[in-house]
């Protein structure tokens, strides 16, 4: 099986996956619930240079999970207690896919908006090295992955969210090495 098709077929399954969650979000959960927030949207390429002319949308969904209790540290403990998400990219233009995973910061700055920082790993079905067609070229198929995000909490469960990520081996894997720049707006919705 291609990487392209396992990826593929991995992003779907986690959109079907998180899609039968929020389906079932008015399911009263435990405090011992699995998920703790699923999020999904729409991204687009923001380094449209030559080696890194993606076209099309990305598909996007990131699911957290919460397995520090992340909820109940305040101050300065909130740095050693992140969420831990999984997530992926599926481009509707036969450009490069990607999932990720990694731990997720969120700072509160009221009840209503946040700050949000997230650093992990990726793997990815892009081209890897400069064959003379437009890019991007990322050098290696794993990534570190790293994103920005501000959000605006709608009330207790619903939240939109602004978004940039970045993808890149941090010159590891020798001198191909344009990333995965990418942003967009997501819903979350908090079980």
């Amino acid at each position: 099986m291609s990487n392209s098709s396992l990826l593929t077929r991995l992003a779907l399954s986690l959109s079907v996956s998180a899609s039968i969650l929020a389906g079932s979000a008015t399911a009263s959960f435990s405090q011992d619930q699995i998920f703790d927030e699923a999020r999904f949207g729409v991204f687009g390429a923001i380094d449209n240079t030559y080696l890194n002319d993606e076209k099309g949308a990305f598909i996007t969904g990131m699911l957290f999970f919460d397995p520090f209790d992340s909820k109940s540290a305040t101050g300065w403990e909130r740095l050693a207690r992140p969420r831990v998400h999984i997530g992926g990219d599926l481009s509707t233009a036969g450009e490069a896919n990607q999932l990720y995973a990694g731990f997720s910061w969120t700072a509160h700055l009221n009840e209503r908006f946040f700050l949000e920082a997230g650093f992990g790993g990726a793997v990815t079905d892009a081209k890897k090295h400069n064959d003379g067609t437009r890019g991007p070229f990322v050098g290696c198929a794993t990534l570190f992955h790293e994103y920005l995000a501000a959000g605006v909490n709608l009330d207790k469960n619903w939240s939109i969210v602004a978004q940039v990520e970045h993808s890149s081996h941090a010159d590891l894997c020798g001198d191909d090495n344009s990333g995965l720049t990418r942003a967009g707006v997501l819903v979350g919705y908090k079980f």
